[in-house]
């Protein structure tokens, strides 16, 4: 598999499992607090990577309060955005210089960036799992290899 073939997968991936947390967290009646702000901070930390790669503004702060609806609504436009960014053949080993959210300059390849706002994703939906499941809930089931044996990760 070439790397910008998987990289593309990693994002079907990806914004499978953001749905199926979304889904989760519905389920929950009223979703625990921590859940929302994880997969609040998992939209718009996609989002703002997503800015970084493409030089343009990010749509939200790095930790927004957002509604389950919106973040429902941003998951299903974020699996479009990741899609139509793969489309245009990004360059993988392109250098992006941006700043942190501490205002610190830094320049990392497109791939490694990409390879952290997956990462860190899975990470937060680690977390928003432990959450649900301590409130006595069931937590999404997300994982990748799950995702791909039943054809819902292209």
């Amino acid at each position: 598999m070439q790397m910008m073939e998987h990289y593309r997968q990693l994002a079907s991936y990806d914004g499978w499992a953001n749905r199926e947390v979304a889904r989760a967290l519905r389920g929950c009646g009223s979703p625990p607090a921590n859940s929302l702000k994880w997969l609040a901070h998992i939209v718009a930390a996609e989002y703002l990577w997503l800015a970084r790669l493409r030089y343009e503004t990010a749509p939200f702060s790095v930790w927004p309060d957002l509604s389950l609806d919106r973040c429902e609504d941003e998951c299903g436009k974020l699996s479009v955005t990741w899609r139509d960014f793969f489309a245009a053949r990004p360059q993988l080993e392109q250098s992006v210089s941006y700043k942190n959210s501490k205002g610190e300059p830094w320049t990392n390849s497109a791939a490694d960036i990409l390879t952290h706002v997956f990462m860190h994703s899975a990470y937060h939906r680690g977390q928003i799992a432990a959450d649900v499941r301590q409130a006595g809930h069931t937590p999404a089931y997300t994982d990748f290899i799950h995702g791909v044996r039943q054809g819902l990760v292209e």
